[in-house]
């Protein structure tokens, strides 16, 4: 299943006025980076995959429709998957889209 090209469309319209933004097809789903940097994904299993600060991420797992990011059977921290069900609305997006977009542009120009 090829990733959700609504979402990656309504990504594209929250990160439309950032410098620096280029998208581009990861992990089955596709990325959007900030100098070079991930900030968030729509993913190919639905919803999203956001980057955000490592020291945040078990205090953000405790919200709904949030789990870890596991790559090859481990825990990524500082990688979160939000279920469809969390990005839903305009409001929801916007909310992990900032955060990812905040963090990565925190981050050395790649």
């Amino acid at each position: 299943m090829p990733y959700d090209l609504e979402l990656a469309d309504r990504i594209r319209e929250l990160v439309a006025a950032e410098r620096g933004v280029d998208e581009k097809q990861m992990f089955g789903g596709l990325a959007f980076l900030i100098n070079g940097n991930m900030a968030v994904a729509a993913t190919r299993e639905g919803g999203l995959m956001v980057r955000v600060a490592p020291g945040d991420t078990e205090k953000l797992l405790q919200r709904n429709h949030v789990a870890p990011m596991v790559m090859g059977g481990r825990q990524m921290r500082g990688w979160l998957r939000i279920g469809s069900p969390g990005v839903q609305t305009k409001r929801q997006l916007e909310v992990w889209v900032a955060r990812g977009v905040d963090y990565a542009k925190g981050l050395p120009p790649k």
